[in-house]
């Protein structure tokens, strides 16, 4: 079958798309990515949960109708990675094929199948990839990352853009579960047997964060997430302090969350793994003595991929490459976010605003973000780019720098009327993120005023503090520019800045 997948990607460059399937014990899935990327985006993913882990510990083998339906599922893979046009695949398999008195014969006629070689990763190697799709997927993170898959469970440090040394325990939620045939109060006495010899890494104040990997951590989630009605459904860094995420564990510890209120958002063939899981993650985060609890949807497959990006590539920052890959693929001139950029650099400096480093970082992503809503009706700019940065799957942010992003490029378009902005947003961002996204979108009305969101006028415009305020330059050559329109606008940021502002024309 011929690969008939034609990229929509514009302008992008790069490789063509990459295929990762993923043997689990519970689930066998296929992620095909539209290219290698620092922060690659799904073009297609799809997952079977064919429980191959089910029995492995009383039987030692993998069971015939799991086998039947992961093979069944892979001619249908197959199919597919051919159709898209995969230039290459990756097939890895962890604890259920390693640990299986059947898993080599498995292994070889997968490998017959995809005609393509298996990668059996150990505990280690689970654990170090795991890290590193967290390292991946997040802006700098430090703590301890835990992927809990159906047969393992893989504890490893991370600090310094680098994965510690990880350890694996029989601790996967098909696995606990039958050997505690079901029952809670037996889960928990094996999961403190397990842990009790293990030496947590002395993190200090700040660092205990422990960022959750896995399936059934990802429902706990989204249950704990939706009890609590919160306002955006991404799942991809929603955290908790770690005493709450504890509570909440002991709550939901009941078999098949009968009784649990929502338990209907956790799909069925989840619902017994999901209390199981409560027990373990509670055991790891007393034990680890943890301040915070952050779900992370980036694991194996994320880190297979970004070890394979160049160390260059590896080194930048996720939101900014993914920002940049949606103006590329959406603004009027890709090259005038750049020059926004600068233009703002130059205008917070002589503000002498102060920002973190990750509030210069959030502020280059909005401009490079501020067009990407340009072919929408006039009206509705600023409420589709909302929505599209709102529910994006970037990563390496937070909820709150997440709303901030999306504010700024809302009022860019909509104008400064706090009311008009979405309450989803508003109760997500902190107030000083606040004022400095109406800063930014106040500041970026101004731009798009000058240069008609093109590049090459905004390099001309010179920006001065005069003592009193701050001047924008038009020149000679841009005087004719100028107008009330402008001014207006001029005024609006003057208000917001709480500073003054001329404009100085020829």
């Amino acid at each position: 079958m011929a690969g008939n997948f034609k990229p929509a990607r514009g302008r992008l460059n790069g490789t063509g798309p990459v295929a990762v399937v993923d043997i689990g014990s519970n689930s066998v899935r296929l992620v095909i990515y539209e290219r290698k990327a620092r922060t690659p985006t799904m073009l297609f993913n799809e997952k079977l949960l064919a429980g191959l882990g089910r029995g492995i510990a009383a039987t030692g083998r993998l069971a015939d109708e799991s086998v039947s339906l992961a093979l069944g599922e892979l001619s249908r893979f197959k199919a597919l990675i051919e159709h898209t046009g995969c230039q290459e695949l990756y097939i890895v398999a962890t604890a259920a094929a390693r640990d299986a008195d059947n898993g080599p014969e498995f292994v070889r006629e997968v490998e017959r199948q995809l005609e393509a070689p298996v990668r059996i990763l150990d505990g280690g190697e689970e654990a170090y990839y795991s890290a590193l799709g967290v390292i991946a997927g997040f802006w700098q993170p430090r703590g301890i990352v835990g992927d809990m898959g159906g047969g393992s469970l893989e504890l490893v440090e991370i600090a310094d853009k680098k994965p510690g040394t990880g350890a694996t325990f029989p601790l996967g939620g098909l696995r606990l579960s039958e050997e505690a045939d079901g029952k809670i109060a037996k889960a928990q006495k094996i999961t403190q047997q397990a842990l009790q010899g293990y030496e947590w890494p002395d993190l200090v104040p700040g660092e205990r964060t422990f960022y959750a990997v896995g399936g059934t951590w990802r429902s706990l989630g989204r249950l704990h997430l939706m009890q609590n009605d919160y306002p955006l459904h991404v799942m991809h860094n929603y955290e908790m302090s770690a005493d709450e995420a504890i509570a909440f564990c002991r709550k939901i510890a009941v078999p098949n969350l009968e009784g649990i209120e929502m338990a209907e958002v956790v799909s069925k063939q989840r619902r017994p793994l999901v209390p199981i899981g409560a027990v373990v993650l509670e055991q790891v985060l007393t034990s680890m003595k943890a301040e915070r609890l952050v779900f992370s949807a980036t694991g194996v497959r994320e880190g297979l991929l970004h070890e394979k990006l160049p160390e260059d590539m590896q080194d930048h920052d996720p939101v900014i490459e993914a920002a940049r890959e949606l103006c590329t693929l959406r603004a009027r001139s890709p090259d005038h976010a750049e020059e926004l950029i600068v233009w703002t650099d130059k205008l917070f400096g002589e503000l002498g605003i102060e920002e973190t480093a990750n509030e210069t970082r959030l502020r280059h992503a909005a401009c490079l973000l501020s067009d990407i809503g340009w072919r929408a009706h006039p009206d509705y700019r600023g409420e589709q780019s909302l929505n599209i940065i709102s529910n994006a799957s970037f990563v390496g942010l937070d909820h709150a720098s997440r709303a901030y992003l999306a504010a700024a490029v809302f009022y860019r378009h909509q104008g400064l009327r706090e009311g008009a902005l979405s309450p989803v947003i508003r109760e997500l961002f902190t107030d000083r993120l606040r004022i400095r996204a109406k800063v930014l979108g106040a500041t970026m009305r101004v731009a798009s005023l000058l240069s008609a969101s093109i590049a090459g006028m905004l390099p001309q415009v010179g920006i001065s503090n005069t003592g009193d305020g701050l001047k924008l330059e038009l020149g000679k050559g841009l005087a004719s520019l100028d107008g009330d329109r402008l001014r207006k606008r001029v005024s609006q940021l003057a208000r917001v800045i709480e500073v003054d502002v001329e404009v100085s024309a020829g």
